[in-house]
């Protein structure tokens, strides 16, 4: 595969662990684009697809990446090695309309996710 300085391959990994590409995009594309390409290639036999860019979140090297973003904004430096795919993560999460926030009971507590990390170790 020649390598074409000012493109970038992107493989686009589900939650189910497969995936959308590679295909190469260039470096002035914004991910508001590659999200419109991710809802237009999503699988027909996948249930619960993006239904619009709104519902599509993309993170690349840890980072959830904006729609003003372009493609080389997200590039890092381990993407120039020669044949290197980059793999972005689709998280979807459908947005909530007006209709669904009135079908919630007025009396319902809104539960809240909390993470706690404990470390347990001897100190010599």
């Amino acid at each position: 595969m020649a390598e074409v300085k000012d493109q970038l391959e992107i493989r686009f990994r589900l939650t189910d662990g497969s995936d959308i590409g590679p295909k190469p995009f260039p470096d002035a594309t914004t991910v508001a684009t590659l999200k419109e390409t991710v809802v237009a290639q999503w699988p027909k036999d996948k249930e619960n697809g993006p239904k619009t860019v709104k519902d599509v979140k993309l993170i690349s090297a840890g980072r959830i990446l904006e729609n003003n973003k372009t493609v080389g904004d997200c590039r890092s430096p381990v993407c120039n090695l020669s044949g290197a795919v980059t793999t972005m993560h689709v998280i979807i999460q459908h947005q909530v309309t007006e209709k669904e926030k009135k079908k919630k009971p007025k009396g319902e507590v809104k539960k809240q996710n909390k993470c706690v990390c404990l470390c347990f170790g001897a100190r010599c």
